[in-house]
């Protein structure tokens, strides 16, 4: 018999469905020679601080290293306290039972870091020594799951990227439980102040924000604009020099010569530059990118997108949601012009759809080097139906994103006239010669508006036209705003670097605090611990959070770049680089923050309490 194991309950389901079996039993469905068998996500766990023998929270017992990290059952809580979940326990006991009639084990969890993470715990907390073969694939569509059968892989084949998955798992424990412990108990407060390897950092990027912001001493200063005229159409153009005092702007507004009526020389074109700019389109959607854009088209928490996505992938409506890349390879893209051609009949798309058909494909996103375990989101083609308003939006997201990606690039001409009286002043203007790309969604850049014109008049060099008016303008330095949900998840991915650069950002991704699949969670888990708070579109730090802040901001812990630079151990990991060597540095590290937790709690201490 070949037990088959999935992630969850309807991802077995739908396995069982293309392979035709349907006699359900408890915990498992069987058929056609199949048994199809499954877990309810992460049903194991390292084992807490007690089973190794760290009874109760004292200091005696820190740093705590274990020798060797064991595996339990995951807890929930009842009137005796944590306890085994039952459900887990009944559902192990049946997936061992199959395991041991098995004649052939198929892994199909996640095709990623944590599914396979999941299928290992459970392989060897069974104590199971049977060779087992791995499903891979990036859609759950019939034919894909059947092609995935057809190409299954070795089980050894994917050791490196179990030993990538259980370090971060391992790290997690020794960075969390020791610093939590270490600054809860040197503090004296009745509660925990939970610190980890990834939430501490990003705890830091959002108070640092925050108290900047608040911080923040606006600078005043000043600005003169004139409007002038071109046969009729008005445009305006601002000094070149800003003013720190209205007087000494008022000394440039008097020497603009002349307001209309009667002008002697009025605004002396100085010069005349006309570029035309060719903006690429941009890069396919991987998850970080997506919930970037769903927060700010439609005020989806990162979470939620995710969960979202993740609905779509199981119905077959997108390929794999959790992918770092990017990218596609020549094998992808080939299809592409038939997956194009399926939305030709799209509300909204059909027309950008019909015309790429026709046109050649941009090949901005297809780079085989770049595409990691899964290539960039992409739907599948399979014809949607019955989608909730929010399920809806994001499917038009990836399904507008790839037309945008494949799409012509948008031809810009920008304009600068630079006009003399008395001063130099400056206008600028932007007018779209061929949308391209940006005809899909047909927007303009919100960013580049302020300040331009929205059209320019044709002027000439040495030109003068008359001004019907000036004016001083009094603005002010602002400060950086606020986190939220999108500029968070562009700064986690390159470790709190502001990168605006889409492709550089992506090239340093490695490098960033968590992984796409993750980062979602650390934002909740921030909330959860009452650290941050959603204020709107923003996320705040609460008194709680910004007193942590306050003691852990020198710290290593709270260092974003270096904790970044674990990620990219990890990846080093996967690719086959020292167990031993990054365990070794992590308890090394655990040592250190420990003893610098220990140190910096007496900051909070409150009265002694005993726990």
């Amino acid at each position: 018999m070949k037990v088959i194991i999935a992630e969850k309950p309807s991802v077995a389901r739908e396995i069982a469905r293309v392979f035709g079996a349907t006699v359900k039993k408890d915990g498992y469905i069987e058929g056609k020679g199949y048994t199809f068998t499954w877990a309810f996500g992460h049903l194991l766990q390292l084992a807490p601080p007690q089973e190794y023998g760290y009874y109760g929270w004292s200091v005696q017992n820190l740093p705590m290293l274990p020798a060797k990290f064991k595996l339990s059952i995951r807890k929930v809580k009842s009137k005796e306290g944590m306890v085994d979940d039952p459900s887990v326990k009944k559902q192990l006991d049946t997936i061992k039972s199959l395991f041991d009639e098995a004649t052939e084990i198929i892994v199909a969890t996640d095709a990623g870091r944590e599914g396979e993470l999941i299928f290992r715990y459970i392989y060897y907390y069974l104590k199971c020594k049977k060779p087992f073969k791995r499903l891979w694939i990036s859609s759950q569509t019939d034919a894909a799951i059947k092609d995935g059968f057809k190409n299954l892989k070795p089980g050894t084949d994917y050791d490196t990227l179990f030993n990538s998955a259980h370090c971060r798992s391992q790290s997690d424990w020794l960075v969390g439980m020791n610093a939590t412990q270490a600054l809860s108990l040197s503090s004296g407060t009745r509660s925990v102040l939970s610190l980890g390897r990834v939430q501490t950092p990003t705890l830091a990027m959002i108070c640092s924000r925050y108290l900047e912001n608040k911080n923040f001493v606006p600078q005043i200063y000043f600005q003169v604009a004139i409007q002038l005229d071109k046969d009729g159409q008005l445009f305006r153009a601002i000094s070149a020099e800003s003013f720190k005092s209205k007087e000494d702007a008022q000394i440039i507004l008097d020497r603009v010569e002349d307001v209309t009526g009667g002008f002697a020389n009025g605004g002396h074109i100085f010069s005349v530059e006309a570029k035309p700019r060719k903006e690429p389109p941009p890069l396919l959607h991987d998850l970080s990118s997506l919930q970037q854009e769903a927060n700010k088209r439609k005020g989806f928490t990162a979470d939620q997108t995710l969960s979202l996505l993740q609905n779509l992938y199981e119905s077959k409506l997108v390929t794999y949601p959790r992918t770092g890349s990017r990218y596609i390879g020549d094998d992808v893209f080939a299809g592409v012009p038939t997956l194009i051609e399926k939305f030709t009949g799209h509300a909204d798309f059909g027309k950008q759809a019909t015309f790429l058909l026709s046109a050649k494909l941009n090949k901005r996103s297809v780079n085989a080097k770049k595409v990691t375990d899964h290539h960039a989101i992409l739907p599948t083609g399979e014809k949607a139906y019955q989608l909730t308003p929010d399920q809806q939006a994001v499917y038009d997201m990836v399904v507008g994103r790839m037309l945008e990606a494949f799409h012509q690039e948008c031809v810009k001409e920008i304009t600068k006239i630079v006009v003399q009286s008395g001063a130099k002043f400056t206008a600028s203007g932007t007018v779209i010669s061929s949308a391209g790309w940006r005809a899909v969604f047909n927007e303009v850049d919100e960013e580049k508006k302020d300040e331009e014109n929205t059209s320019l008049p044709k002027v000439k060099k040495g030109e003068d036209l008359p001004i019907t008016n000036k004016a001083i303008l009094e603005k002010q330095t602002k400060p950086k705003p606020f986190y939220n949900e999108a500029s968070l998840l562009k700064a986690l991915e390159t470790a709190g670097k502001e990168i605006d650069d889409e492709e550089l950002r992506y090239a340093m991704k490695d490098s960033g605090l968590g992984t796409p699949a993750t980062r979602a969670s650390i934002i909740e888990t921030l909330i959860k611990r009452d650290y941050i708070k959603r204020e709107k579109k923003n996320l705040i730090p609460t008194e709680t959070g910004l007193s942590v802040y306050g003691v852990v901001k020198e710290q290593q812990i709270a260092q974003a770049e270096l904790t970044g630079n674990w990620e990219k151990r990890l990846e080093e990991i996967r690719s086959g680089a020292s167990v031993t060597e990054f365990q070794q540095e992590i308890q090394n590290y655990t040592r250190a923050i420990t003893r610098e937790m220990l140190k910096a709690g007496a900051s909070l201490r409150a009265p002694k309490i005993v726990m």
